[in-house]
């Protein structure tokens, strides 16, 4: 799952970044509302955590310019505005739920999966599949031929990048930026190594190979392709 933050404040956007993405979704994060804006119109989010103090333009307008490009994603409004003519005022413009700052993290955590677990019409949209794999988004939880696979958050998130994008080539840069909100650094060998540990978790004693190697390029989630890697 992934998630848009938009959020001007520097240690309340950090803050919900990574507790964001140590649940296991994946996050950006941005600073202003027009980043916001272009953001959700170009990056297909499950959900939007958006706050309504913003430079640039506000969230009302965030929101505003979200529903009018057609976007339906869930949005959260978090914000220390905690007046009931706000609250409703987002309501009316489209969000979907309206928490006030200060927040306990749990509670907003239990909303964004109770947000992201509405915006799809059934549990089963919420399902990943790749040959005898399946992927659970709201459960988090990988099956293959089943058999449960246990993953960490990072392991989880790089596959559900495989799997929302089955048969493209995801070079390194681009699953660094994805996975772990960084430029790739062709120094190390962060991204090859967690590639190789998701392939045993998945591919290791099943067939047939899903992970395969594509020399030079990057790697991909196939099924049908020779699979090049060592």
């Amino acid at each position: 799952m992934k998630i848009l933050i938009v959020e001007d404040e520097p240690k309340t956007g950090d803050y919900l970044k990574q507790g964001l993405t140590e649940a296991g979704f994946v996050t950006d994060l941005a600073r202003d509302g027009w980043e916001g804006l272009e953001l959700a119109k170009a990056g297909h989010y499950d959900l939007m955590v958006l706050d309504v103090m913003l430079p640039g333009i506000n969230g009302w307008q965030v929101l505003e310019g979200v529903r009018r490009a057609g976007i339906d994603m869930p949005v959260l409004f978090l914000s220390a505005r905690d007046q009931v003519e706000d609250r409703v005022k987002g309501l009316e413009l489209g969000a979907d739920d309206y928490l006030v700052k200060p927040f306990a993290f749990a509670e907003l955590l239990a909303r964004v999966r109770s947000l992201v677990r509405r915006g799809n019409s059934s549990m089963d949209s919420a399902v990943l599949k790749a040959a005898d794999l399946e992927l659970d988004l709201l459960r988090r939880r990988a099956m293959r031929a089943g058999h449960k696979i246990d993953l960490t958050a990072k392991e989880f998130a790089l596959l559900e990048l495989f799997m929302r994008r089955q048969g493209e080539v995801l070079p390194r840069s681009l699953i660094a930026s994805q996975v772990w909100d960084m430029n790739f650094d062709s120094d190390t060998n962060v991204i090859d190594v967690a590639v190789r540990r998701l392939r045993v978790k998945i591919d290791e004693g099943f067939e047939p190979r899903l992970i395969h190697t594509v020399r030079g390029m990057g790697y991909v989630l196939e099924t049908l392709i020779e699979d090049d890697a060592s």
